[in-house]
């Protein structure tokens, strides 16, 4: 079983979720070789159980989270698969693969990267022109950097253009002490703060002050700008799926 998250445990890209996809059409799918999915509770987690027998990651560890509602979905994307195994139909155990394989053994190395963003962080760059884009993105983001100030007592500087503007250390310091100790949440944290570009959106989510759909599309002004003015290709609309499964999947483990 653990192969078949090896690669993708090793080195989680949400970015390349379509691309990953395209490389399992051209290989042979593991079978199905179990029956029965059901969770049972050990040590204050929920374990996976195929056919009674615990689920594993590929660095052999259980597959196992705290919350109920998200062990009965890693249930449910075990018992969704068909005659075949599809690791990219089954988001949440690949992100809880990699925090318990992974996030697990460099807490703050990844605490490190994520509080990073907020250096470059997307809600703080603005288009400037066309007026009703400019518009559009200071409706989504400016409300969120007013939550960071009220929340951390420093305000983000926000900048027209893409060139970086320097961002006051407190800031650092705040977001990096706010970040989650428990692997899985801050899994979770990094995953919504790369597929959205904004760990101030990640931070809001997990504090429950925005919802998931809210920080979807507040993370997607400029893409959907972009879309209404030249529309969607199925490539486009296929790899946004895709990280959208991601983020579902981390939102929920977030929201518990």
């Amino acid at each position: 079983m653990a192969d078949l998250f090896d690669e993708l445990a090793a080195s989680f890209d949400p970015v390349l979720a379509t691309e990953r996809a395209r490389a399992n059409v051209q290989r042979v799918l593991p079978k199905r070789f179990y029956q029965a999915v059901s969770v049972e509770p050990i040590d204050g987690l929920y374990r996976v159980l195929l056919d009674g027998k615990p689920v594993r990651t590929p660095g052999r560890n259980l597959l196992a989270v705290g919350p109920l509602r998200a062990a009965c979905a890693l249930e449910a994307e075990w018992a969704g698969q068909g005659k075949f195994i599809d690791p990219m139909t089954m988001p949440l155990t690949r992100l809880v693969n990699s925090a318990i394989d992974g996030v697990s053994r460099e807490i703050e190395a990844v605490k490190d990267e994520v509080a990073a963003y907020a250096g470059s962080d997307l809600t703080c760059y603005r288009a400037g022109e066309p007026q009703r884009l400019d518009e559009r993105q200071r409706s989504a983001w400016e409300p969120v950097l007013d939550w960071v100030r009220e929340r951390f007592g420093t305000r983000p500087i926000a900048t027209v253009g893409v060139v970086a503007v320097p961002q006051p250390p407190r800031l650092f310091a705040a977001v990096h002490s706010t970040l989650p100790d428990d692997a899985i949440r801050l899994a979770a944290t990094e995953l919504v703060t790369t597929l959205t570009g904004s760990v101030f959106l990640a931070l809001a989510l997990m504090e429950k002050r925005l919802s998931p759909d809210d920080v979807w599309l507040a993370a997607h002004v400029d893409e959907d700008w972009n879309a209404e003015l030249w529309g969607v290709d199925s490539e486009a609309r296929q790899r946004r799926d895709f990280r959208r499964a991601d983020f579902d999947a981390a939102a929920l483990l977030l929201l518990e």
